[in-house]
């Protein structure tokens, strides 16, 4: 498998994002990653950390659009940037995937720009997979569409439906839609559309109804579709929360054991790794005609060498494939 890698994404790059793809090749035989960006820093990179394999192939790009810098205006004031050029090599099929930790916005509109769709998709969306009291919950999406229609959620649907069979293990995800309350007719006009939508669709026999956003974290859906504005702001409030969580809880965990403290403290690191993103590596945009991981702008390496073995596993459990064939088995639901 080859996979574009965004060299220069990242609050770290390229330093990171180097190191775990070194990780990544040695761990994974039948990998090649094509570090995209500043020929010269990364050949010096490599050089540097004594990498004298053949499967890291630096691919010249001329610079990356920063986090602060708005997305469409960047891309088209910098057209051969890191991240537009891991675009075309996918378009082009010279790579199966693109993984970045750079702008999102940016790594969005150009994947969107490309039209790179499966077919059938109206609008891919960015899938995360957040934990619950019951395991874990695919939720979609969280920024790639904050305009999305009634008929962009019904795939969100099918798509995290897949997701979390494939990746996750689920055998039959039960979907709900994230509303402001679970009575009928609540919400705005579009939740209220889909909801009925959902009802008489080819997921009606999993939909479960409208979900609250406490309903997340209780497991009450295996998969659970928003448009983007709403999924993006649970998600960063969900990362939030956690962080401070998982900070207090350290501090009185610690300074209240003292024979228990070490087996206290390994216990806590494990839960905690439940809700770092480092341990998942990105978030797929799924509907792209190839693999698109989206990693967090504060990933480090081993996130980053994550990030590229999940999209290896994204194509090897045929998440694609599936995909297309449920979206045309139930064209326009």
């Amino acid at each position: 498998m080859r996979i574009a890698l965004d060299a220069m994404g990242g609050d770290d790059a390229p330093e990171i994002n180097i190191d775990g793809a070194i990780a990544a090749v040695q761990a994974f035989p039948e990998l090649e990653v094509l570090l995209v960006g500043d020929e010269p820093v990364l050949k010096e990179l490599l050089s540097n950390r004594g990498y004298a394999g053949d499967r890291l192939i630096v691919t010249p790009a001329d610079g990356a659009v920063g986090m602060h810098e708005k997305p469409t205006d960047a891309l088209r004031q910098k057209p051969n940037c890191s991240i537009a050029v891991c675009w075309k090599l996918m378009a082009t099929k010279e790579v199966d995937a693109v993984v970045s930790a750079g702008n999102t916005g940016a790594v969005v509109a150009a994947g969107l720009r490309t039209r790179l769709f499966l077919k059938g998709v109206k609008r891919p969306g960015i899938a995360v997979v957040l934990p619950t009291l019951t395991g874990g919950s695919v939720l979609m999406d969280v920024g790639a569409n904050p305009g999305a229609r009634t008929e962009h959620l019904y795939q969100y649907g099918v798509m995290g439906s897949i997701y979390a069979q494939k990746m996750l293990g689920i055998e039959k995800p039960r979907v709900g839609l994230m509303n402001i309350g679970t009575e009928e007719g609540k919400g705005n006009e579009l939740a209220r559309e889909t909801h009925q939508f959902l009802m008489n669709s080819s997921l009606k026999d999993v939909y479960v109804g409208n979900v609250e956003g406490r309903g997340l974290y209780e497991g009450e859906a295996d998969v659970l579709i928003c448009e983007g504005f709403v999924g993006n702001v649970v998600l960063k409030v969900s990362e939030g929360i956690a962080s401070m969580m998982m900070k207090m809880l350290a501090g009185a965990v610690i300074g209240a054991l003292k024979e228990e403290q070490q087996l206290a403290k390994a216990a806590f690191v494990e839960v905690s790794k439940k809700f770092e993103y480092n341990e998942v590596g990105g978030a797929p945009l799924l509907g792209i005609d190839g693999i698109c991981l989206i990693c967090h702008g504060s990933s480090d390496a081993r996130s980053m060498t994550n990030a590229l073995s999940g999209a290896m596993r994204l194509k090897d459990r045929h998440v694609n494939d599936r995909i297309v064939e449920q979206l045309a088995a139930h064209a326009g639901g």
